[in-house]
């Protein structure tokens, strides 16, 4: 592991628990009484996470459940693209604290190893300022020590490969390459960079995926992610069609069935 960033950087604050409900849950609840961050709200323990589509989220002890809570000036529809920062921002901070094999992102929230989920993200927005702009909070669960054994697909936990961190030292990490892709970003004026790291850090072109959608599941083959951060699938017709929401599911070829 390299040596840990000097704190959190300069002008973000912290609130550190025992136990909460959920992270981005009280994130949400500073946001409304008036602190428009940067900050970040971390638990031991959630009793109440949640995940996409309000899913639960497993909260095992040893792991991180953090989340950021930041005001931007920006249009509603720009806080979308913050699930596709973190995640590269995610992927970095894995990477500055020694890194693991496989380390990968698949759309729109899911890290992996492999094919294994190691972490996910969850982003929520409000608009309670009396100015311009948006306040978004955007949750980062990480295995660090454990994985959840319910949730119907792989998972796993960034010790079993290798990589040791504590909570804190996970945050760290997590925080300062945060704050860097956020300053990229720029209220979505940067996305396109953005947009550029996310493909390096995902899986190839042409991947084999399903994507389930309230209309049906489709699938088909990864062909990227248009310039608003959609998930593009080019099916077994060979046309390239867009998805703004769904849930991904990885699929094997034939020839690797």
């Amino acid at each position: 592991m390299t040596d840990l960033p000097a704190g959190l950087p300069e002008g973000c604050s912290l609130i550190d628990l025992d136990e909460v409900d959920s992270t981005n849950a009280e994130a949400m609840r500073c946001v409304l009484a008036g602190n428009y961050g940067p900050l970040w709200v971390m638990a031991a323990r959630q009793n109440a996470g949640r995940g996409r589509s309000g899913r639960q989220w497993t909260s095992k002890p040893g792991n991180l459940y953090a989340s950021y809570a930041s005001a931007f000036s920006c249009a509603p529809a720009k806080a979308g693209e913050l699930s596709l920062v973190a995640g590269v921002a995610a992927i970095d901070a894995i990477r500055l604290a020694g890194g693991v094999p496989g380390l990968r992102l698949k759309w729109p929230n899911d890290i992996l190893i492999d094919r294994a989920k190691v972490g996910g993200i969850l982003v929520e927005s409000s608009s309670p300022m009396p100015q311009a702009g948006i306040v978004a909070v955007v949750g980062v669960g990480l295995n660090l020590a454990s994985a959840p054994d319910d949730l119907g697909r792989a998972a796993t936990f960034l010790a079993a490969h290798g990589l040791n961190l504590s909570p804190r030292d996970a945050l760290c990490f997590l925080a300062q390459t945060m704050q860097d892709w956020i300053t990229i970003w720029h209220g979505g004026e940067g996305f396109e960079r953005v947009r550029r790291a996310w493909l390096a850090r995902a899986g190839e072109i042409g991947e084999a995926l399903t994507i389930n959608t309230l209309q049906g599941a489709v699938s088909g083959s990864f062909a990227g992610i248009d310039e608003h951060g959609a998930l593009l699938i080019r099916d077994g017709e060979g046309l390239v069609r867009t998805f703004s929401f769904g849930d991904v599911t990885l699929t094997k070829k034939d020839s690797e069935a």
